[in-house]
């Protein structure tokens, strides 16, 4: 199961769901031109774990409500929809930054840590 719960493609919702979150971190033009990028950008996967640590988010609880919510959905058959980020900068001190889809991931590693997610992935302005 734990492969075989996403989409092959993110959600029309999910950019401005995104641009909204961004919007906290960079400019307004930056922001288009990112989403923009995002929204072409290839599926790539990485593993829950490794998205967690290099954002230096913390695991949401299991109980958490989205991921709750996320796990019953995979329980059901239904499929996520793919995770947007934007990549960090370890020279300066950067975390990746998950625009969109941070208690998909904590959902998928509750399932299998080192399942794929897939991700579209762009680099910061």
């Amino acid at each position: 199961m734990a492969s075989e719960h996403w989409k092959t493609e993110p959600e029309d919702h999910d950019y401005p769901a995104a641009g909204h979150y961004l919007s906290l971190i960079f400019r307004d033009a930056e922001v288009t031109a990112l989403i923009a990028r995002l929204r072409t950008a290839p599926i790539q996967t990485f593993a829950a774990k490794d998205l967690l640590r290099a954002s230096g988010l913390e695991l949401l609880a299991r109980d958490n409500a989205h991921v709750h919510h996320d796990l019953d959905k995979v329980k059901s058959g239904a499929k996520l929809s793919p995770v947007l980020l934007v990549r960090g900068d370890a020279g300066r001190g950067v975390a990746l930054i998950m625009a969109d889809g941070y208690h998909r991931v904590c959902a998928s590693y509750w399932i299998d840590e080192n399942s794929p997610i897939p991700a579209q992935l762009v680099d910061q302005p």
